[in-house]
């Protein structure tokens, strides 16, 4: 069974960072596009950010683009989202994902597997 966990999340000051990490088990998804997604209260999910399956390739939401960077451990099965310099707009929800195959996409419902969330606040 595929389980993937998120961990990092938390209140930070404005301007602060934090590190998220998405730990996946169940099976290998060393060949896959990983990716992050966000919902703030009242709003739709958003892409964050993806990797392709070496980390060779990356991106972004433009909203975070600059400030987040993901990156990915295949080793572990993990993914990580760096956040600098967050603001009071980055408080949501963030989920990782595990697309369905090795093409980028911006789409959720491109995304097979997902983790239960973490909650990331900002204050002002």
């Amino acid at each position: 069974q595929v389980q993937l966990v998120e961990s990092g999340g938390g209140l930070v000051q404005a301007g602060g960072s934090l590190r998220l990490s998405c730990v996946a088990s169940g099976r290998t998804f060393s060949n896959y596009v990983r990716g992050w997604f966000r919902q703030a209260p009242g709003k739709e999910r958003e892409f964050v950010a993806a990797i392709n399956w070496s980390g060779g390739r990356t991106y972004y939401a433009e909203s975070v683009k600059g400030r987040f960077t993901i990156s990915r451990d295949n080793a572990k099965n993990t993914v990580y989202l760096q956040m600098n310099s967050l603001k009071p707009e980055d408080t949501a929800i963030y989920y990782c994902a595990i697309h369905r195959g090795s093409s980028y996409s911006t789409k959720s419902n491109d995304y097979a597997y997902w983790g239960q969330g973490t909650q990331v606040t900002v204050s002002s």
